[in-house]
């Protein structure tokens, strides 16, 4: 069944103001079913979670609905989601945690291709806990990250090893897997920032290998959050610092205060929504199955639009493409010859397109590619971008290029 771009676009009210997003690795616009699970959710009484009254029954209903859809999502445990306020606040919460149990001389594995959600988080626990911090480099020329890369700095005192899924800025996806079995090879813990591969790639926890997986739904078309997923058995290792009148249960005893309920209902349908991207009416299979159908979908129609894109901008002269690994999401990172990225986007800006200039937070990554802290202009590519998008920003550029 063909990829239907007008009917998928037509969920999106964002999309009737003309603009032409090309800023979903910063999180996309929200869909028509997303938007009316909020708004039903804070319509219906709305309580405590329990078990008597309505209020009651609809915020325990909506946790578990919640719960169910993310392992659907991640292949996970429904018992080891755990809802956070983002992905960066979770990581700091696991990284003091977990960092409870480390000496002086351990050993934390960091990646200069992260986002420095997944950078600073451990670099701050290690200076706490009087480890070392081991960096692993990936190669700028080709923004690839071996897995042998990772594997040269991890040694018999390595604690913890902390790698992104899919870069958020050249779109480069390790191969986890491989670096896994690396981890776990010496007796480490393995923490794999997914937000930015969960917006693009069909995930699978166990396939990868994760000990913990972290993803925002915001940049897969749900509310504003993050979620974070690991086994239930090891979670139930770990004493965070929490209330003393509050549950011990496990997720439970990682989510501060009451949950927002409304926020929940929304990453549900988001999945959901997710899930009827790739299939047709009379599809039949559970969520899981569905979902991964539609990933399948979305990264052709993705894959088609991304390499358009990239032949187009190789043959306008005087811009570079720092997305080339092998592997990578529809996520193109460009520079220009004695030209400013940010003069690029501003541009854009005022024909309607938006392609935001920067490191967006991959800092050591911008670096490391010799761009210092400014990055460059990043053109995004999700499930509503359709080719009218591509050829504006195609024509934008060719026109701010020729402006010289």
């Amino acid at each position: 069944m063909s990829y239907d771009i007008g009917a998928v676009r037509a969920q999106f009210p964002a999309l009737r103001s003309g603009t032409a997003h090309f800023d979903g690795p910063g999180g996309t616009q929200t869909p028509v079913p997303v938007i009316a699970a909020i708004g039903e959710a804070m319509s219906a009484p709305l309580s405590i979670r329990g078990g008597a009254l309505p209020g009651e029954v609809n915020a325990e209903e909506i946790v578990r609905g919640f719960r169910r859809a993310m392992a659907d999502l991640l292949g996970a445990d429904p018992g080891g989601i755990v809802f956070g306020r983002s992905a960066t606040q979770l990581t700091y919460d696991f990284s003091r945690t977990l960092s409870r149990d480390w000496n002086p001389g351990d050993e934390v594995v960091v990646s200069r291709l992260d986002h420095d959600a997944n950078i600073r988080p451990w670099v701050h626990a290690a200076e706490r806990a009087g480890a070392v911090v081991r960096w692993a480099d990936f190669d700028p020329s080709t923004g690839e990250l071996p897995p042998e890369a990772v594997g040269a700095r991890i040694t018999g005192r390595t604690r913890l090893v902390a790698v992104t899924g899919a870069s958020n800025l050249i779109g480069t996806r390790p191969d986890i897997p491989a670096i896994a079995e690396l981890v776990h090879r010496a007796g480490a813990l393995l923490y794999v920032d997914g937000v930015h591969l969960t917006a693009h790639h069909a995930v699978d926890v166990e396939r990868l290998g994760a000990d913990f997986f972290v993803c925002s739904p915001y940049k897969f078309f749900g509310p504003h959050h993050g979620v974070l997923a690991a086994r239930p058995e090891l979670l139930a290792t770990l004493r965070p610092d929490k209330l003393a009148p509050s549950t011990d249960a496990v997720p439970e005893r990682f989510e501060l205060g009451t949950l927002p309920y409304e926020s929940m209902a929304g990453t549900r349908a988001a999945v959901d929504f997710l899930a009827g991207l790739g299939a047709g009416a009379d599809a039949t299979g559970g969520r899981r199955a569905r979902l991964r159908s539609a990933y399948a979908a979305i990264d052709a129609h993705e894959r088609e639009l991304r390499e358009s894109i990239e032949k187009a901008v190789g043959e306008l002269g005087g811009a570079t493409i720092h997305s080339r690994a092998a592997e990578r999401t529809p996520t193109l990172l460009l520079t220009f010859d004695g030209r400013d990225a940010a003069d690029a986007y501003r541009f854009l800006a005022r024909s309607g397109v938006h392609a935001p200039a920067g490191s967006f937070y991959a800092l050591e990554a911008s670096r490391h590619l010799g761009l210092g802290d400014g990055g460059g202009l990043r053109v995004g590519l999700c499930a509503y971008n359709d080719t009218d998008d591509v050829e504006r920003l195609l024509t934008g550029l060719s026109d701010w290029l020729r402006q010289g």
